[in-house]
């Protein structure tokens, strides 16, 4: 039977007939093109060449952080409906059906109603139009500007009289638990927002505002394909969400999916001090054994482009160079009182990016999916933007100062949908979320403060490190 070809993109359809069939492409082929001088993308099954728009992309390195890889959950909470219209042009095909394991690298799993779940579409039209009768870009508040000098400068001002600028050294114990605070401050309050793009609708100004990050040890690489790829598409899903899980075996148990270990019975007394360790153990070893293993538990980490691997490796060296040659150098005090100062600093940092983070997702009002096979794929039997929702818990939400001090934790529900969005916002349509969950039956949880919070986090490590039981998903 003769073929013709029709020209989709770069690529052509097949036409049997008369009857038009899209190319298809299979894993090893899409994976191939995964750099920013060739980047494919799967959306809904179907597949894009967007190399054309790289140079053009708003967001950045955004468009080519999963490049050869499913992007659907990431493209669709990260841009607005209207930007659905554009994909046809970089159409090339679609996804050749393939056994679950031989798709799961490339897809990692389905959720149903991928991109026609009508809560979100029917919650994303709400949140666009209350932007657009506002006449505000979201992604962008005056404030974070304001905030973003007061933090960066408190955090110098506090590093300097930690080290250098105060005779006494109980003195300077104080300002290292401040310089602790103020590390935090920059992780939630600024490089959260930056890295999630949500903080300036100038480029530049974004991605230098997102290493921020690595200014105070961190990698903004890294903490991108962590929590932006994994965390936010893949939400306390056990083996795929790599801020609940990246091995075995693992110092907590957070769900039944989890191996248990007889340790886990006593979790509950032992990771409250242990999550002081959360930063010291970022700076000085994840990020390098993520860059020597390529990847973060499931997540696998694509090689670096030239300005990125500049960053990581800079940033290293600039932290180095400021945290302990500086201090061993100039600073009045001896090695022993330096090591204790950059370890309080460093605890207090931990703490309060691990109970801030935590509450959120690990506590008893939160759910944790099953993933099932269904006709050779991996599913979550609910909507992606559903599951935000059910595995979500806010806290706090009528607290202005807390809002400011969790960079906007405390509305992480509204985060989980609206990533893009600045954290400032999430006040002003707190509402629209809470009356759409409700509309659409979907328990929306929150807790009165962080207290309450606090306790349902360590209830829920005591449980299940205790027993073994089924979470259900609501919803």
């Amino acid at each position: 039977m003769a073929m013709n070809k029709t020209q989709v993109g770069t690529y052509a359809t097949s036409n049997f007939g008369g009857e038009e069939k899209p190319t298809r492409f299979g894993y090893e082929t899409i994976r191939r093109h995964c750099k920013p001088g060739d980047c494919w993308l799967i959306i809904w099954g179907k597949v894009y060449d967007v190399t054309s728009w790289v140079p053009h992309h708003p967001g950045g390195s955004f468009i080519y952080m999963r490049a050869g890889q499913d992007v659907t959950q990431l493209f669709d909470s990260y841009h607005p409906l209207w930007v659905r219209e554009k994909l046809p042009r970089y159409y090339i095909g679609e996804v050749e059906e393939s056994s679950g394991d031989q798709l799961k690298p490339c897809t990692g799993i389905e959720y149903d109603a991928a991109g026609q779940e009508d809560f979100y579409l029917t919650l994303k039209q709400r949140v666009e139009a209350h932007f657009m009768r506002l006449k505000v870009n979201p992604r962008v508040h005056p404030h974070m500007f304001i905030k973003s000098i007061i933090v960066l400068a408190g955090y110098i001002l506090c590093y300097y009289l930690t080290f250098f600028g105060l005779p006494s050294f109980w003195f300077s114990l104080l300002f290292a638990v401040a310089t602790g605070f103020m590390a935090a401050e920059v992780g939630l309050s600024i490089q959260h927002d930056a890295n999630h793009g949500a903080y300036s609708n100038i480029p530049k100004l974004g991605y230098l505002m997102s290493v921020s990050l690595d200014f105070i040890g961190a990698s903004s690489f890294m903490w991108r394909h962590q929590h932006v790829v994994g965390h936010h598409s893949f939400t306390n899903v056990n083996n795929y969400d790599p801020d609940i899980r990246v091995k075995d075996p693992d110092v907590r148990r957070v769900s039944p999916d989890q191996p248990k270990q007889a340790y886990h019975r006593y979790q509950h007394l032992y990771l409250g001090p242990l999550y002081g360790l959360l930063a010291l153990k970022g700076v000085l070893i994840d990020d390098f054994v993520a860059f020597i293993s390529g990847s973060i538990g499931s997540i696998e980490i694509p090689e670096m482009t030239s300005l990125e691997s500049y960053i990581f490796w800079g940033g290293k060296l600039l932290y180095a160079l400021y945290m302990f040659v500086l201090p061993a150098v100039f600073s009045n005090y001896n090695t022993l009182a330096i090591v204790c100062l950059y370890i309080v600093m460093e605890l207090v940092a931990g703490w309060v990016l691990a109970f801030l983070f935590q509450v959120a997702h690990v506590v008893e009002a939160a759910s944790f999916p099953t993933v099932v096979p269904v006709n050779g794929s991996l599913r979550v039997p609910n909507g992606w933007a559903a599951l935000q929702v059910s595995t979500t818990v806010n806290f706090s939400t009528d607290s202005m100062l807390w809002t400011h001090l969790s960079g906007g934790l405390n509305f992480q529900i509204e985060h989980h949908l609206f990533p893009a969005v600045c954290h400032m916002h999430y006040p002003s349509i707190q509402h629209i979320v809470k009356a759409t969950c409700s509309e659409f039956n979907l328990p929306y949880k929150c807790y009165p403060n962080l207290w309450h919070a606090l306790r349902a986090h360590f209830a829920h490590l005591k449980k299940v490190g205790l027993y073994d039981f089924e979470f259900r998903l609501n919803g």
